[in-house]
């Protein structure tokens, strides 16, 4: 008998087929049990009628628990109205194993926390499913769109000895005889190297940042895209990050659209998203706050609230460019017109969920790096290596960092971050 998914039986109506997998729930009506069963690509309803199967197959499909692993032989039948437009009425069921205790996550309102304490089995419920196919096709596209145009895939390092970002969210190891080590907040410095050599270079993988954060947005660890292009200015880093959300997003409309609307994901919003987007500078942005009641100066940090007020005057992301310099990371180009702003944007996701991307033109001019490096009050002996690259045909360039479950959580509509990634690590979760 042909082995099959679940998700392929729409290609198999009126076969008999062999399908392995788990119950997620049972109910029975006398003489017809109902078997909703999930094999990892999909799930499907099990018929077991009392008058078509051996007596013995119809007690063993009504000793079945939640989360028992079962080998289930049946016919394919049509039915609109059913999961994927098929059903599937069994011939014949093997019981794998039986679990001994209930399975835990059993009702509709446990607790956030209870569910996270049990991150390990919540994963197997029907939405979880949904979510994690919809993170591996905006994954699967984010490669495809680089691979699509020529970039080179750059595998960076996790430990470094240069902080990327700013000394006071990293982690800090020993790395034997060496000293201290960190883990990666970014691997754009490496990234950069690697421009110099191929021209558009690309990473994912996973960054670590050491924030006392508790909102929805954060995680300690997170999974990061990065690209960098050399001889790519301002401008051209901005259309570049344009056309990779924009593709994302129909690639996941495409692939994942019946798991967006299986969890409820109003696809509609999502399909408004194209190129190009709304842009404003970080000096307007403050008046706009201003103007909405918002206590805000020129030079203050823009919060996870007021992300959002400037997000819903836009259905699309906005991209807000030109911060204050001493706002932002050392090696960040200044505006040659206005030294006291930076050439870098932040990408900021419509419907309330804050920054995507974060992105800038680079410093290339050896002096100028290592003044701003000094200003940050880091080590210049720790950028020898990064120096270097301003020594040996240095050249303007630019990249950006895209923030893999922040991106995430806006497709799939999803209200905390801790959802978008399988096993989240926040400020007071590594368990399991």
């Amino acid at each position: 008998m042909r082995v099959a998914e679940i998700s392929s039986l729409s290609k198999h109506i009126n076969e008999h087929v062999q399908i392995r997998g788990w119950l997620r729930r049972r109910r029975s009506s006398g003489k017809i049990q109902f078997l909703f069963l999930r094999d990892g690509s999909g799930f499907i309803q099990g018929i077991v009628e009392k008058s078509s199967v051996p007596e013995s197959v119809f007690q063993v499909a009504a000793s079945l628990k939640m989360e028992s692993s079962v080998v289930v032989s049946g016919l394919v039948k049509a039915e609109e109205r059913a999961p994927g437009g098929v059903e599937l009425f069994v011939e014949d069921l093997q019981i794998i194993q039986i679990p001994e205790k209930d399975f835990p996550i059993n009702k509709p309102d446990h607790s956030i926390d209870f569910l996270m304490d049990n991150r390990h089995l919540w994963l197997r419920t029907q939405r979880q499913t949904h979510v994690l196919k919809i993170r591996h096709e905006i994954i699967r596209a984010v490669r495809e769109f680089y691979n699509d145009r020529g970039f080179v895939l750059i595998d960076t390092p996790i430990f470094t000895g240069s902080i990327g970002e700013s000394a006071g969210n990293t982690f800090e190891i020993d790395y034997f005889d060496y000293g201290k080590a960190y883990l990666a907040q970014t691997g754009q410095l490496y990234l950069e190297a690697a421009a110099m050599a191929l021209g558009k270079v690309y990473n994912l993988g996973p960054t670590f940042r050491a924030e006392k954060s508790k909102t929805r947005r954060h995680l300690i660890e997170f999974w990061m895209n990065e690209a960098e292009v050399a001889y790519y200015g301002h401008d051209d880093n901005i259309k570049l990050q344009e056309e990779l959300v924009t593709y994302v997003v129909k690639s996941t409309l495409e692939r994942a659209g019946e798991d967006l609307k299986s969890i409820g994901r109003d696809t509609s919003k999502l399909e408004k998203i194209e190129t190009p987007f709304p842009r404003i500078t970080y000096d307007e942005a403050v008046r706009l706050l201003q103007k909405k009641g918002f206590e805000i100066n020129w030079g203050d940090d823009i919060g996870g609230d007021e992300e959002t007020a400037i997000a819903n005057e836009f259905d699309k992301p906005i991209v807000v460019e030109r911060y204050p310099r001493m706002m932002k990371a050392f090696y960040m180009q200044p505006d040659p017109e206005r030294p006291e702003v930076v050439l870098c944007d932040d990408m900021l996701a419509p419907e309330g969920y804050g920054e995507i991307i974060g992105a800038s033109e680079r410093i290339y001019d050896r002096d100028l790096l290592i003044e701003r490096i000094n200003e940050y009050g880091l080590d210049v002996s720790s950028y020898d290596w990064y120096l270097d690259l301003r020594d040996y045909g240095t050249v303007p360039h630019s990249g950006f960092g895209m923030g893999i479950e922040r991106i995430v959580a806006w497709i799939a509509g999803l209200e905390h971050i801790r959802e978008a990634i399988p096993f989240a690590r926040t400020l007071y979760r590594i368990h399991p």
